[in-house]
């Protein structure tokens, strides 16, 4: 599907770097940027003798000024932008912070996570669950070194037959349609009927390939690596622009505590990385 509307998500510390790329991005693709400034508030105190002391107050006080002023600065640069925008901020209570970043991410047709997000594990965090689980919408992962580009050349679909991968796929399929070449990508696939069929792979390229899509299948053994290890070097392999995955296969609570493909990916993005689920 097209992106009409792309959100980018900020907070304090965050680069203005970020800001202009994703001006940059929505110029490429003439889609109207949302830019969300994200506050996340001190917890109250706790414990059998706590109460709501002054400094607590004092505190979230001048977090909302600064809230403001990130605000005013955040504008400023995209202003002078050619780009259709608009821009809010949201001072967020302790735990609540992703349903006010997925209640913003509605009404986008992707978010955008740049770098300086990336390396706040917290609003990262946050970004990631507001987008992928409140809201449903796909994020586009852009690490340092990175420029976000939504016409990449050369693609890589990890595919597994779950219809969290389905989804991702639908999402860039105007993308992949644009690409030179999408690798769909299969790690110690099963041929098993009802799952990836007698030749895996094959159902997904007939999809693709109906969209004018340029489509070759990698069937790759693990041999004994992860599955997120095999994706990311067949990337360096084929020189890969992108990667475009589903998300959470699994639970959240089994890849926090065991790990998942989605996990890793997420952690150790090298290029930029489409996902959905």
């Amino acid at each position: 599907m097209p992106f009409k509307t792309i959100l980018t998500v900020t907070g304090e510390g965050s680069s203005d770097s970020d800001l202009q790329a994703a001006a940059s991005l929505c110029g490429q693709v003439g889609a109207h940027l949302s830019v969300l400034v994200v506050a996340m508030a001190p917890p109250p105190p706790i414990g059998e003798y706590a109460t709501v002391s002054t400094i607590w107050l004092e505190q979230r006080d001048r977090d909302r000024e600064e809230l403001e002023a990130t605000v005013s600065h955040a504008r400023e640069i995209i202003s002078r932008t050619k780009v259709s925008f608009d821009i809010s901020g949201v001072y967020a209570e302790a735990g609540t912070a992703d349903r006010d970043i997925g209640e913003r991410a509605l009404y986008a047709d992707l978010v955008l996570i740049g770098p300086s997000v990336l390396d706040q594990p917290d609003l990262k965090r946050q970004v990631i669950n507001g987008s992928l689980f409140e809201a449903m919408r796909p994020i586009l992962l852009v690490p340092a070194g990175n420029k976000p580009n939504l016409r990449p050349k050369t693609v890589l679909l990890a595919w597994d037959s779950r219809t969290e991968a389905a989804h991702a796929a639908r999402e860039a399929l105007d993308l992949m349609a644009a690409a030179t070449v999408v690798h769909v990508t299969l790690v110690d696939p099963q041929a098993v009927s009802g799952k990836n069929g007698e030749e895996p792979g094959a159902d997904v390229a007939a999809y693709l390939a109906r969209h004018g899509i340029n489509v070759t299948v990698d069937q790759l053994p693990s041999a004994g690596r992860s599955v997120a290890s095999v994706l990311q070097q067949r990337a360096v392999d084929i020189s890969a622009d992108m990667i475009v995955m589903g998300a959470y296969g699994h639970s959240r609570v089994r890849e926090l505590i065991f790990g998942g493909v989605t996990k890793t990916m997420l952690d150790e993005a090298a290029i930029p990385i489409l996902m959905a689920r």
